[in-house]
């Protein structure tokens, strides 16, 4: 389980196909601290550690994984954002996030607020994908690249968030574009309380 507060970015060093998947081969700040079978959140989605190297590990991404998030389009010298599994003696800084990404979304705009950032993210969407709590509400909690963020102005398929500069600055949303691909998890509470209401009618 993760929180959704971005520890640092790694970088892409190496991309191996191997059938199906594909091997990432990422250096980040805390690359000497991991061990074999850790977890860690790239883009939002959870990875575990196969191999280390000097200043590098390397994590397996099967087909699952590369159909329902962009980790597919990654190439060499991307930054990506990662995050540790959480400590259950801590706080819980951003929202419960399980590192399952749900589906992928666009950018369709971004604007220079003050300092701050506003994105407008357009995402598939349909009956079936709602009622497994694909969605958004307003000033509800959504996980984009990892990011725990606070929904604004959600519609049927687009949602708006707001960046801090800190944010801005360390995490990838600093390299976001229109038209840049990005991962969602929506929140887990919502997807449950969807799937109830689904089975009751």
């Amino acid at each position: 389980m993760f929180s959704g507060i971005v520890e640092g970015m790694a970088r892409v060093v190496a991309i191996e196909k191997k059938d199906d998947n594909i091997d990432l081969t990422l250096s980040c700040p805390f690359a000497h601290e991991l061990g074999i079978d850790q977890s860690v959140a790239h883009n939002g989605v959870c990875l575990t550690v196969v191999s280390l190297g000097e200043g590098s590990y390397t994590v397996t991404a099967m087909r699952e994984t590369l159909e329902r998030s962009n980790l597919g389009l990654l190439k060499v010298g991307d930054e990506v954002n990662v995050e540790r599994s959480m400590m259950m003696n801590g706080r819980l800084d951003g929202h419960i996030v399980q590192g399952h990404v749900d589906q992928t979304a666009t950018c369709i705009s971004v604007e220079e607020q003050g300092g701050s950032h506003q994105y407008t993210f357009r995402h598939e969407t349909d009956g079936e994908m709602v009622s497994r709590g694909y969605f958004t509400v307003d000033k509800g909690s959504v996980t984009v690249n990892g990011v725990s963020l606070t929904v604004c102005r959600p519609t049927e398929d687009t949602f708006q968030v707001c960046i801090i500069p800190y944010t801005y600055e360390n995490t990838n949303f600093h390299s976001i574009r229109p038209g840049s691909v990005v991962n969602l998890e929506f929140d887990i509470i919502g997807k449950y309380l969807a799937r109830m209401n689904s089975l009751a009618r």
